[in-house]
């Protein structure tokens, strides 16, 4: 094993065979063909890499859904439910594995993993609480206890069905409008006025807006979730330069050793593990009760509409669901830059935001008639990730959607993962979401932060956006028009912390005046670059925007789509190669395979030469 010097290490692009696009004024240097890859020499490996990434980007994705049904099931009493949880949970991880392959495809293209968010939950929390009101206590060390209010405006446990029913109809509801949104072209017109004083302050809102859950699993035992959080760090960060050879079974003299750095690609699953099984051996009670189940669910069953019974449609269930959908919206375009802007690419283009949210939409109506009550979206934790391994691939998002969908068939190997602990949900959602974080404090560098106008836009759209959820949240009389479904909008809207910020920084970034430069727009190429470099960077930008392209078997039937509907391809100008088809690296994955060109590994880790 070797250290190598701790320089950045730029992240790889999707899918293209030569160099990924970074910003300017930092070109990639052209790929030499004859150059040999490791992954030439190393051949069935990658496939056995993709799997280990898959499965910690499954992980991550099984922590947010466990954490996600138990915030929202700790308000049912025991036995409020009338099937499993294991079968709403496994009914979940099909929903998310049928969107993420969709999603991957022919969505943004995009390595994204689709996840139920904090913007499903906190109106899915404010329809259910309307019904049965608990108060929620944290003994110690202990689990995650409940506790039943004694007035008397708390309901009996058969409205509990209707209520989860009701919270299903939000979820169609909220898919419905967003797949219409991306349908429209709406997200393809709003995206080009959101520069990166509407992208920053989203960022760092979601990564803070999560911090009290997170609190609240890490409080089920600190030194857990203090151990799972230190391996993570050390593991990604101070280990993160240390490489070891990947192919060491093989003579030295038949090939030069090829080393990737393993501690930071597997800086999830080695400190979940250790600390997993360091809970069982000492024997810790920090599992999450509320998906416990005494009765064993089934091997096999194939998730149908009206499992349990349909989504039920009211007009407090059509409010929640508007709420649900403007802000995953907002969630989702944020998630779709951040992801662009790891793996150096330039921003999705209209069609790529369009499709996108159109794909997330119909994954959402599918979880809801299900029985989910929770929709998909792109998962801001999963994008973390992808910044912890420094690594991103669709070939490792297809995986992880067919690893949900398959897990999904079966219950019974789905309430496995109910018996992940409180603190490793809290610890894994914690690095995550504060990598988010920070990935919004970069963001600011692309504006002229030193302008006042740019200080006030940044300053007041995130403590507006925390303040007012907080103050919804601590008010004495709840917010009352004295109409009940106008009501539950309002709630459930200005509880929602990504959208406000989402929502603020637009309007005034669109509304005070300011330079394209001074708002971090004028991005273009620099008058000191020579010809080489400019027709560098302008190949590596029509491959960036091959990225977002679709595949050849769709990209054909764009011509027989209806004239509404031509928001949803590529313009012929978006293409790297006029409107022709597509090469073969196109829809490559980042990690390669034998029979592309590969980059080659250097000695700050995986970099395109």
């Amino acid at each position: 094993m070797s250290r190598s010097p701790l320089h950045p290490v730029p992240l790889l692009s999707v899918g293209s065979q030569d160099a990924p696009v970074p910003l300017p004024p930092l070109l990639p240097r052209l790929q030499n063909p004859s150059s040999p890859s490791w992954a030439s020499r190393c051949g069935p490996s990658t496939w056995g890499l993709s799997c280990l990434l898959a499965l910690q980007h499954f992980l991550v994705l099984a922590s947010l859904l466990c954490a996600s049904h138990v915030l929202l099931l700790y308000s049912l009493p025991p036995g409020g439910l009338s099937y499993s949880p294991a079968q709403l949970l496994a009914s979940s991880f099909f929903s998310c594995g049928v969107s993420t392959v969709l999603q991957t495809w022919m969505g943004s293209r995009l390595p994204l993993i689709q996840a139920p968010s904090l913007e499903f939950l906190i109106p899915a929390l404010v329809l259910t609480s309307q019904k049965l009101p608990l108060t929620t206590k944290t003994p110690g060390n202990a689990s995650l206890s409940l506790r039943l209010c004694n007035v008397t405006s708390c309901h009996g446990l058969e409205l509990w069905n209707t209520s989860l029913r009701e919270v299903s109809g939000a979820v169609v509801v909220s898919g419905l409008l967003q797949g219409t949104i991306g349908l429209l072209g709406v997200p393809g017109r709003v995206f080009p006025y959101c520069g990166p004083l509407v992208l920053a302050p989203s960022l760092v809102v979601a990564g803070l807006s999560a911090h009290k859950e997170v609190a609240q699993f890490c409080s089920a035992h600190w030194g857990l979730a203090l151990l799972l959080i230190l391996l993570m760090v050390v593991c990604s960060q101070h280990l993160g330069s240390c490489q070891v050879p990947l192919c060491f079974w093989r003579p030295a003299s038949t090939s030069t050793h090829i080393r990737i750095p393993v501690f930071r690609l597997f800086s999830v699953l080695a400190p979940v593990a250790c600390v997993w099984i360091i809970s069982v051996s000492l024997g810790l009670s920090v599992n999450p009760l509320q998906l416990s189940d005494p009765t064993e669910a089934p091997w096999f069953w194939l998730p149908h509409p009206g499992e349990w019974d349909w989504p039920l449609l009211t007009p407090r269930a059509l409010a929640a669901g508007i709420s649900m959908a403007l802000a995953t919206s907002t969630s989702s375009l944020g998630c779709y830059a951040l992801c662009g802007q790891l793996l150096h690419l330039s921003p999705p283009p209209p069609h790529a935001c369009s499709r996108g949210l159109s794909l997330e939409g119909l994954g959402s109506v599918l979880a809801g008639l299900l029985g989910s009550p929770l929709g998909t979206a792109s998962s801001f934790p999963n994008v973390g990730t992808v910044s912890l391994f420094q690594t991103g691939s669709r070939r490792v998002a297809h995986l992880v959607g067919l690893f949900c969908m398959g897990l999904g068939l079966s219950p019974r190997l789905a309430q496995l993962f109910t018996n992940i602990p409180l603190p490793v949900l809290g610890g894994v959602l914690g690095v995550t979401q504060a990598v988010v974080l920070s990935a919004g404090f970069s963001s600011f560098h692309l504006a002229d932060i030193d302008s006042g106008r740019n200080v006030f836009i940044v300053g007041f759209s995130i403590f507006m956006a925390l303040l007012l959820p907080r103050w919804l949240r601590e008010a004495p009389i709840l917010l009352n028009t004295g109409w009940s479904p106008l009501d539950m909008f309002l709630r459930s809207l200005l509880a929602e912390p990504i959208f406000l910020a989402g929502l603020l920084g637009f309007l005034l970034e669109n509304t005070i005046s300011g330079t394209r430069t001074e708002r971090g727009l004028g991005q273009g190429l620099p008058t000191s670059f020579t010809a080489q470099e400019t027709q560098m960077f302008q190949k590596s930008r029509e491959k960036a925007a091959q990225e977002y392209g679709l595949p050849s078997p769709v990209k054909n039937l764009c011509s027989c789509i209806p004239q509404p509907l031509h928001c949803l391809c590529p313009m012929p100008e978006d293409s790297g190669d006029e409107g022709g088809p597509s090469r073969t690296g196109e829809t490559a994955d980042l990690l390669p395979n034998s029979g592309e060109s590969y980059p080659t590994a250097s000695r700050d880790g995986f970099r395109f030469q």
